[in-house]
């Protein structure tokens, strides 16, 4: 931490940080890059489609003057998380903050009816990346000069919706693997999930809005769903010196929807 590290002023300033940010194009992955940005770091933004990737760069380097990375990334293929890897590192020479943020929930018509293809590939997004790009990157920053780790997981991790059985099976498994890589990187590594309930993103333009906000109304005291900017909060807290003592924790982030311990 730095002498001034106590200063409410300065607690959560990132400048000349280097954060990767997977989903990172748009949602919450899009907030969570700008608030980096706007807080001093220089930024890698990664998502399976490079366009969405490069007109945010554009944007972060025109409105805060850091520099950004647009990466084109599979993260539920390793090769692909190791070659994001790989130009992280030749282009900045490390990684301060890790954000797995991508992930995918598709709907299907049953359970019986979810192809093998379909189930490896939700797991394969949710947790197979994540895993591989904690476990490399990770490694490097406990070598290092250490980092933070932040996993974005999801209430259904906890209670998942008839609609989202396996997707909610591999957020679980992401909240299991914060609590094991906070202890294998520990102590100079700290490694932290956020649990998000419904966030009014890009996915929520496939809800039916009225339907959503009368169950709002009932069962979420907030009676409401997020807005994206209400990551970046937490997502600060988590990859700055805000957070200095605080590893192994999962913050559920939902309006109170979901009432259990965390």
């Amino acid at each position: 931490m730095s002498s001034d590290s106590h200063d409410p002023r300065t607690l959560f300033d990132l400048t000349d940080k280097v954060a990767l940010v997977t989903g990172g194009s748009r949602g919450l992955g899009r907030a969570m890059v700008l608030a980096f940005a706007r807080s001093g770091a220089d930024v890698i933004i990664a998502s399976r489609k490079i366009e969405n990737c490069e007109a945010l760069a554009k944007e972060v380097e025109e409105t805060t003057g850091r520099r950004a990375l647009p990466v084109g990334c599979h993260v539920g293929e390793w090769p692909q998380c190791d070659a994001l890897i790989d130009t992280a590192y030749e282009t900045f020479g490390r990684v301060d903050v890790l954000v797995n943020n991508a992930g995918m929930s598709p709907i299907y018509p049953s359970l019986p009816e979810v192809t093998e293809a379909l189930y490896d590939k939700v797991l394969s997004v949710n947790l197979k990346g994540p895993f591989r790009l904690s476990s490399v990157i990770g490694a490097r920053m406990a070598e290092g000069d250490g980092g933070s780790i932040i996993n974005v997981s999801s209430v259904a991790a906890v209670n998942p919706s008839p609609i989202e059985i396996h997707y909610g099976a591999a957020k679980a498994g992401l909240n299991n693997l914060t609590l094991g890589l906070a202890r294998v990187y520990a102590p100079k590594v700290r490694v932290n999930c956020i649990m998000p309930g419904p966030f009014l993103t890009d996915i929520s333009k496939a809800w039916d809005m009225e339907a959503f906000n009368k169950a709002a109304a009932t069962s979420i005291p907030l009676r409401r769903g997020g807005e994206a900017d209400e990551i970046v909060g937490a997502a600060l807290y988590l990859a700055s010196d805000a957070s200095s003592y605080t590893t192994g924790a999962i913050l559920k982030i939902d309006g109170g929807a979901v009432y259990t311990p965390g």
